[in-house]
């Protein structure tokens, strides 16, 4: 075998060997994290606004049978399952409302907050129904809210649930970009379309310092959700919904397995 093709097949045989490994380790980190209890927690993007069949008794909260942590819940049979994140949830609201399941025996935390706080519905309410101007000025009210108060809010919530929750592995999860930009596509001018993307990746940036701060894992959705924002030709989001306008700009049922499923898997 002339040595180019010696070096080829080592290499190859290598990186087969790498990505079995890979495999073999977040088979095994799965596995750890269903050996106790999985808790649930966060707002409507893990609540499962969005993506329909929601669960009768769970009221406002709209938690649905097809949100990523019902999903995971089902492909990995923890030892026990607490749903507890809820529409319009705020950090105050998870810490008044969502932690009563954690204990020392939860292994995997998941956890998406902070937009409800910078005033998301507000945002996107106003960048709908008024100018640019007045748009660009709302989001950067929000990031201002983002920059200065939001850091605190998140360490009370990450500092709680590691109180409660000494031994779990925590994943914090955070938000798609909402467009595809450069398309053709009714709606929202340019201008407006791009501040909010940036506005997400700025949320995306103050969550993942802190998640990092804390020790948790952050469980970035942007990639996943490449290709499928709202103007693509196969969006995982909802524009806006005038008939259920609650469930606008949130993930459909696609969004939720397919976006939001395999971050929390790989980071589990």
């Amino acid at each position: 075998m002339r040595r180019s093709r010696l070096t080829g097949f080592v290499t190859s045989l290598l990186l087969a060997v790498g990505l079995g490994l890979t495999g073999a380790a977040s088979a095994q980190a799965s596995t750890t994290a269903a050996a106790g209890g999985y808790v649930a927690l966060g707002d409507s993007y893990s609540s499962g606004v969005g993506s329909g069949s929601y669960i009768s008794s769970s009221g406002d909260c709209k938690r649905s049978t097809k949100a990523y942590p019902y999903l995971w819940n089902a492909a990995h049979s923890p030892s026990s399952f607490a749903f507890t994140a809820c529409s319009g949830a705020k950090t105050d609201d998870v810490l008044a409302n969502q932690l009563g399941s954690l204990n020392s025996s939860t292994s995997l935390v998941s956890i998406s907050i902070g937009g409800n706080d910078a005033g998301f519905s507000d945002v996107m309410t106003t960048c709908v129904l008024q100018s640019d101007s007045s748009c660009l000025s709302r989001i950067n009210t929000a990031r201002a809210y983002v920059a200065n108060t939001l850091p605190g809010k998140l360490d009370t919530v990450y500092d709680s649930i590691r109180a409660k929750a000494p031994s779990a592995r925590v994943v914090v999860i955070g938000y798609p970009r909402f467009y595809l930009l450069g398309q053709s596509c009714l709606g929202l001018s340019e201008t407006k379309r791009s501040a909010i993307n940036d506005a997400a990746d700025y949320m995306n940036a103050t969550i993942k310092t802190r998640v990092a701060a804390h020790g948790f894992v952050f469980g970035d959705v942007r990639s996943t959700f490449t290709g499928h924002e709202i103007c693509s030709a196969d969006s995982w989001l909802h524009s806006v919904d005038w008939l259920d306008i609650g469930e606008s700009y949130h993930p459909t049922a696609s969004g939720q397995s397919g976006g939001y499923l395999p971050v929390l898997t790989n980071a589990a």
